[in-house]
């Protein structure tokens, strides 16, 4: 294990987690869990919209330098990218399914030659990048689940309670957005979801992607009160557990709360599915709402197949699986990878330059 000297304290981490926006930080806590549980050290590098935020238990934030300083024996990232000049096998978790919102090329099945491992999270995702594993050769393709699940299925959820008491008894929605302007619910459907809630029939909870607009965060945050409560991007998992339906549009959020098999109504979807009720109306959201509270036997197996084939785990152990994954991989169990194309050398360049960071990379 690699002892760093911080303010006269040495940190001590085996692995580092990666993310440059607060919505990963859900992803990489179970993951950091799980390696706390077998005795790991665990460091994390925030950065860009993760910067100022933390990861709870024992996990040691680092700034670059210290990063480089840790040699850690692979770095967890739940962004698109991951600083290349820090050493050990870097790793893919990804920061959401793919919903779809752009081209495989430009969107979740795009290679940026920079990860030596892609955890995937089920069949759909598997299938794809097995087929661009075989054509680049510099990455393996491993299936485990995704780790921000885990919470979903594994040991009780305190904050999910809690929520759920606050319901009295009611049924819960949860209502969540994505920030892609055109592809956004939240401007649309406010005053129709702001009806609902002031009707009290059902409890609310809602949420936003963390970069939405200040005035969507101002006007949602406005519902809160007895029959609504205003959920933060860390608290989503818990949300998730609580709420009975979803209201949503293209956000990846849609997949993980389908993983339970519970009912959708999406708000133009870019993409709609058998599995999703969606409608571009928003007078017409008091009876979506009804027809996803009564579910027909169609609609049930739509989201039992759907979840199936994005993530068929349930049994809150995908953060295990990503790390015997890589233990597989720096054993290597998973064959000899070739060397990454230029492309990724070149992105590592752009990095050092936003982290201000030109000091030797780790060998």
């Amino acid at each position: 294990m690699q002892a760093v000297i911080r303010g006269g304290v040495a940190l001590m981490a085996d692995y580092l987690l990666y993310a440059t926006e607060r919505y990963a930080l859900p992803i990489l806590q179970p993951l950091a869990d799980a390696l706390q549980r077998r005795g790991h050290g665990v460091a994390a590098l925030l950065v860009r919209g993760a910067a100022g935020s933390a990861l709870a238990g024992a996990v040691r934030p680092v700034d670059v330098r210290q990063a480089v300083a840790l040699r850690p024996r692979a770095v967890f990232s739940a962004a698109n990218d991951v600083p290349t000049f820090l050493a050990g096998a870097k790793v893919q978790l990804f920061h959401g399914f793919n919903v779809e919102k752009r081209s495989d090329a430009r969107g979740h099945f795009r290679i940026r030659g920079m990860f030596d491992l892609y955890c995937t999270q089920g069949p759909a995702t598997s299938g794809p990048f097995r087929e661009l594993a075989a054509r680049h050769r510099h990455f393996a393709v491993v299936e485990t689940g995704w780790p921000k699940l885990d919470p979903l299925f594994a040991g009780p959820d305190p904050l999910a309670d809690q929520l759920r008491a606050a319901a009295g008894g009611r049924p819960v929605v949860l209502f969540a957005s994505t920030f892609t302007e055109r592809l956004s619910a939240a401007p649309h459907i406010y005053e129709s979801l702001a009806a609902e809630v002031a009707a009290g029939r059902r409890y609310w909870l809602l949420t936003l992607h963390p970069k939405c607009a200040p005035e969507l965060f101002e006007r949602y945050r406005g519902l809160a009160g007895p029959n609504a409560r205003f959920i933060e991007t860390e608290q989503l998992v818990s949300a998730q557990r609580a709420a009975d339906v979803l209201l949503a549009d293209t956000t990846s959020v849609v997949s993980e709360f389908v993983v339970q098999r519970k009912p959708v109504v999406t708000f133009r979807n870019r993409a709609p599915k058998p599995h999703m009720l969606d409608f571009d109306d928003p007078a017409a959201l008091p009876a979506m709402l009804e027809r996803a509270f009564a579910p027909s036997e169609q609609l049930r197996a739509a989201i039992a197949a759907y979840a199936d084939d994005i993530h068929p785990y349930r049994d809150g152990r995908s953060s295990e699986r990503v790390i015997e994954a890589v233990e597989d991989l720096l054993a290597g169990k998973l064959g000899k990878l070739a060397r990454k194309p230029l492309a990724g050398w070149w992105r590592g360049v752009q990095l050092r330059k936003e982290l201000g960071y030109w000091g030797p990379g780790a060998r």
